[in-house]
C-alpha cells in the first residue's frame, strides 16, 4: 500500500484529537467537511449518524469533529482525501496541523520483530510508517544497504545463513528520515538448536504461529465493560479476527475485544481466529457471562430452597440502563365503537410506572401516523440495558398469531395495513438491544373476517427478554365496565394492585391471572395470557445503574424531555390595572390545561374573568367545555388542583387535547372582561399569547417519517429556545443549536399516509370489545374506579408555577 492511501486509522490518536477540536466550530467545521467528503457515495453519512455526531456535545470531553474522523476511518477514508477535502473547505489551520505535524512527521506505526525460523522457511520483515504523501522505505543489515529492500516489507523466501543477522529499515521523505528498531533475524538449523529452544518459542516449527495469551472467561454485570486479549507471534506477523457464538465480529480485528456498556445480549462464547500468509489457529472459546442470568439453574434451586430471602436479593442484583415506557390509549374512534375505559388506564399506569423511575410518553387517541411516529420516537429512547415497555389500550385484533392495534383513524372494515403491528415493533426493539422488552396489550384478539393477509415478519433475535402481557386469551374480547368517566379496564383494575411488587415480570402477570381467575364476574369470560422467554428474574422495579457511555444516557435524557416541557407560568399586566395569571399543567403528554386567575383588581372594578379564545388550528379544544369554572366541568376529570392553587380569586379552565397535530406554535386570545361600578357596560381588553409548542407536539408525530430515525433540528432549536428549558443545562451546551442537523419528521414523498375517511355503513363485521350484561347487572361489581394512587401533594402532574415539566 501506498503511503498515500493510508488510512486515517493510523493517525495517533492525540493527532485525531487535535484535528477534531479544530474541526468544532459551526462557520468552517464538521458539518461543512462531511458534505465535502459525501462526494463519494462511501462517504455519504444518514441524518441519524449525522444527528449521533451531532449529539457528541452533550458528553464532557465529546467531539463531534472527532466522531466525525472516526466514522471516516471506518470507511476507509485515506489521508490524502481527508487534505483534499480540508484545502477544499479552506479550513487553513487543519490543513497546516495535518500537514506539518501529521504528514510531513515521519512516525513509524508498525516496528520490525526479531524472529527465530527454521532454516528454509520464508521470513517477512514489516515496517509501516505514515507521514507525508511520498515516503520511501531502505533496509539495511548491519551498515550494508539491501538493494532489494526498498519496500515497506523485506522478504525472504528461503531462509539461510547468509540471512541471519541484525536488520534495520530507514523511512525518509526528502531531507527528514527516521530509522525503526533492530531486528535480529535468527536461524534455528536442525542439528544446531535444542529440542527446547525450539519448543520454547514455537510449539511446533511447522506451524510458524503460536498464541502467547489466551483470552479469559468473564462474569460481568450489565453496563460494564468487556475487555478480551489475544496475545500471537508469527512470521509473517499475526492477524486477528473475532467470532461471538461462532458468528463473525466485522470490525473486531485487533488482538484485543472490548465492548462498553455490556447487556445480557452480550453473554455467549467468544474466540479469536489468528492467521498469517502461511497459518491458522484458533484461541480458547471462553464464556462470558452478563448478570444473574448467567448462573446455573441448580444455583437459582439452591439459592431459592435454603434462602428465601436469597430470591429478592438476588433480583436486586439487575439492574436497567434506563427505563422508558410509552402508553397509548385509544378511545374516540371515528368508524368504531368508542371506549371509555382507555383515558383512566393510561392515567393509573404512567402514575404507577413513574413512581418506578420510568420515563413515561402517555398519548390519547391517535390516528395511523401518529401511533407509527410515536413508536418510531420510542424507539430512539431504547439502547443496551434500557427496560421497554408498551401499552396499548384500546381495539385490536389477532390473527395468526399477528397482533394488531387499531388507530381511531381505521375505516370500517380495516385490515392490517390500517394498524400497527405489534410483531413489527417488538422486531425494532429488540435492534436497540434492550435489556427488556415489555408489552402490556389490554385489547381484543378476535380474528378479523375482512383481512385474509399474513404479513411475515423478518426472524425474530434469541434475546431471552420477552414479556407479553394479553388482557384476555387468542379468538376472546377484552372488556370495559361502562360504569362513570375514571373506570378502569378489568385488566388494569387486576394489574394496578400488583404492578409496584419487587417480583419477575411474569410473576407479576402470574398473580394478576390467578386474581382474575378467582374473580366469579371475570371468570370464563377473560383470561390473562402471558407469553415470555425471560430468563433472568427481571422486575419493573429493578434499580436504574447509570451506564458507563454517558453520551447515550445524556442523548436519551434529553430526546424524552423535548416532549415533556411545559410553557412558563407568566403574569399578563392589563392597561385597566387587572393582573392575571396564566398557568398550565399536563393532564398526558399530549393533554394540556390552561388555567387563568385574577391576582390583582383596582378597586374602581367590580367583577372581572379572563377567558381563552381563538386557539391555533390543529389541537381539539372543546368551546363549550372551555373557561370552567372546575377542572370536572372542563372535562379534566384525573387532575386535582385544590391543594395548589388558593379559591380566593376567580379562576377558569381550559382542556386543550391532541397536541400532537399541532403544526406550529400554539396562539390563543386573552379576553379580560370586566366591569366599573359606576358602568353597566362591560368592557374588554386582549393580549394574544404564544407559547411554542408545548409537550409532545415539538416531535411532530403528525408527519411522516423513516424508521429509526431522530427528531428534527428545527424541534431541537425550538426546545433550546424555550424559555422553560433550564439555564444552567443551556449554559453547558453552548453550541448545541447549531450542532443538530436531520430530521426524523421530514416528509418523504413516497411514504404512506393515513388512510382517507371511509364512511360507515356498520359494525357487524368489526372486532371489537363488547359490554357483559352480567357484569353491569352483577349485584356486587368489583371496585374499578381508578383513583390516583398518591395524594395530591405527591401526583406527578403540577402547575407550571411549581414546576414546569413533567
Amino acid at each position: 500500500m501506498e503511503d498515500k492511501n493510508l488510512g486515517l486509522e493510523n493517525i495517533s490518536e492525540a493527532a485525531l484529537s487535535r484535528l477534531g477540536y479544530m474541526l468544532d466550530n459551526a462557520e468552517c467545521g464538521w458539518k461543512q467537511l462531511a458534505k465535502a467528503v459525501a462526494e463519494q457515495p462511501q462517504f455519504c453519512y444518514s441524518d441519524r449518524e449525522m444527528t449521533d455526531c451531532s449529539l457528541k456535545v452533550l458528553s464532557p470531553h465529546g467531539s463531534p469533529g472527532r466522531y466525525l474522523l472516526a466514522l471516516l476511518a471506518d470507511r476507509g477514508c485515506t489521508l490524502a482525501f481527508l487534505l483534499q477535502c480540508l484545502k477544499k473547505i479552506e479550513h487553513r489551520e487543519a490543513v497546516g496541523f495535518l500537514t506539518m505535524n501529521v504528514m510531513e512527521q515521519i512516525d513509524i506505526i508498525q516496528q520490525p520483530q526479531s524472529q527465530r525460523i527454521a532454516e528454509g522457511s520464508p521470513v517477512v520483515l514489516s515496517c509501516k510508517a505514515v507521514g507525508p504523501v511520498e515516503l520511501q522505505y531502505q533496509w539495511f543489515k548491519g551498515k550494508d544497504e539491501m538493494p532489494e529492500g526498498n519496500s515497506p516489507d523485506l522478504v525472504f523466501n528461503r531462509a539461510s545463513p547468509a540471512q541471519q543477522g541484525y536488520y534495520i529499515c530507514r523511512v525518509s521523505s526528502g531531507d527528514k528520515y527516521i530509522f525503526s528498531n533492530w531486528a535480529h533475524v535468527y536461524l534455528l538449523r536442525s542439528g544446531g538448536a535444542s529440542a527446547d529452544s525450539s519448543s520454547s518459542y514455537f510449539p511446533s516449527t511447522a506451524s510458524g504461529l503460536n498464541i502467547t495469551q489466551q483470552p479469559r472467561p468473564q462474569a460481568l454485570m450489565e453496563g460494564d465493560t468487556l475487555c478480551l486479549e489475544c496475545s500471537a507471534q508469527a512470521n509473517p506477523p499475526p492477524q486477528f479476527q473475532w467470532y461471538f457464538n461462532k458468528e463473525l465480529m466485522p470490525k473486531c480485528i485487533r488482538n484485543f475485544l472490548k465492548i462498553p456498556c455490556i447487556t445480557t445480549a452480550d453473554r455467549g462464547i467468544y474466540a479469536c481466529r489468528v492467521y498469517n500468509l502461511y497459518h491458522e489457529m484458533w484461541s480458547d472459546q471462553v464464556q462470558v457471562n452478563i448478570g444473574p442470568g448467567s448462573c446455573s439453574e441448580s444455583s437459582w434451586e439452591k439459592t431459592a430452597v435454603d434462602n428465601p430471602e436469597a430470591n429478592l436479593k438476588q433480583m436486586g442484583d439487575c439492574c436497567a440502563t434506563d427505563k422508558v415506557a410509552l402508553l397509548i390509549g385509544n378511545m374516540n374512534y371515528l368508524h368504531h365503537r368508542q371506549l371509555r375505559a382507555p383515558m383512566a388506564d393510561v392515567h393509573e399506569l404512567t402514575n404507577l410506572l413513574r413512581q418506578l423511575d420510568f420515563k413515561v410518553v402517555s398519548l390519547l387517541d391517535l390516528n395511523w401516523q401518529e401511533m407509527h411516529s410515536a413508536v418510531t420516537e420510542f424507539l430512539l429512547l431504547l439502547d443496551r440495558g434500557v427496560y421497554g415497555l408498551l401499552y396499548f389500550a384500546g381495539h385490536g385484533y389477532e390473527n395468526y398469531g399477528n397482533s394488531f392495534m387499531v388507530p381511531i383513524d381505521a375505516p370500517a372494515s380495516y385490515t392490517f395495513k390500517h394498524c400497527l403491528w405489534v410483531q413489527e415493533v417488538l422486531q425494532r426493539m429488540q435492534e436497540r438491544q434492550t435489556g427488556l422488552n415489555v408489552f402490556l396489550l389490554d385489547m381484543c384478539r378476535k380474528r378479523n373476517p375482512n383481512d385474509e393477509g399474513i404479513p411475515q415478519p423478518d426472524p425474530l433475535r434469541v434475546t431471552a427478554n420477552i414479556v407479553f402481557g394479553y388482557a384476555t386469551c387468542v379468538d376472546a374480547e377484552a372488556f370495559e365496565v361502562n360504569k362513570d368517566d375514571l373506570s378502569n379496564g378489568i385488566f388494569m383494575s387486576f394489574l394496578k394492585k400488583r404492578l409496584m411488587e419487587p417480583e419477575k415480570v411474569t410473576v407479576i402477570l402470574d398473580k394478576v391471572a390467578e386474581d382474575m381467575g378467582r374473580c366469579e364476574i371475570t371468570r370464563g369470560r377473560q383470561a390473562l395470557e402471558l407469553r415470555s422467554n425471560l430468563s433472568e428474574r427481571r422486575a419493573l422495579t429493578d434499580k436504574i445503574q447509570a451506564p458507563a457511555c454517558q453520551i447515550a444516557a445524556s442523548t436519551r435524557n434529553l430526546q424524552w424531555a423535548i416532549a415533556h416541557v411545559l410553557p412558563e407560568s407568566r403574569c399578563l399586566q392589563f392597561e385597566c390595572g387587572v393582573t392575571v395569571q396564566l398557568g398550565f399543567a399536563a393532564e398526558f403528554s399530549n393533554i394540556m390545561i390552561i388555567y387563568t386567575q385574577i391576582l390583582e383588581t383596582p378597586t374602581d372594578i367590580v367583577s372581572c374573568s379572563a377567558q381563552l379564545s381563538d386557539f391555533t388550528e390543529g389541537p381539539e379544544v372543546d368551546l363549550k367545555r372551555s373557561n370552567q369554572e372546575s377542572l370536572h366541568e372542563a372535562e379534566s376529570f384525573l387532575l386535582t388542583i385544590d391543594d395548589l392553587l388558593p379559591l380566593k380569586q376567580p379562576q377558569l379552565f381550559t382542556r386543550i387535547s391532541a397536541l400532537q397535530r399541532l403544526k406550529k406554535e400554539l396562539s390563543f386570545t386573552v379576553c379580560l372582561h370586566y366591569k366599573y361600578g359606576n358602568l353597566d357596560e362591560e368592557l374588554l381588553e386582549e393580549k394574544r399569547i404564544t407559547v411554542g409548542k408545548p409537550l409532545v407536539s415539538k416531535l411532530n408525530l403528525h408527519e411522516p417519517r423513516l424508521f429509526h430515525s431522530s427528531s428534527s433540528d428545527q424541534q431541537m432549536s425550538s426546545f433550546l429556545d424555550s424559555s422553560s428549558f433550564s439555564e444552567s443545562f443551556r449554559a453547558n451546551l453552548p453550541d448545541l443549536k447549531q450542532n443538530f442537523i436531520g430530521s426524523a419528521s421530514t416528509s418523504l414523498p413516497n411514504y404512506r399516509v393515513p388512510m382517507e375517511s371511509f364512511a360507515c355503513f356498520g359494525l357487524k363485521n368489526e372486532p371489537e370489545e363488547t359490554l357483559c350484561p352480567e357484569f353491569l347487572e352483577s349485584e356486587e361489581p368489583p371496585a374499578i374506579k381508578s383513583l390516583p394512587s398518591a395524594s395530591s401533594e405527591e401526583l406527578p402532574f403540577k402547575f407550571s408555577n411549581f414546576q414546569n415539566s413533567i
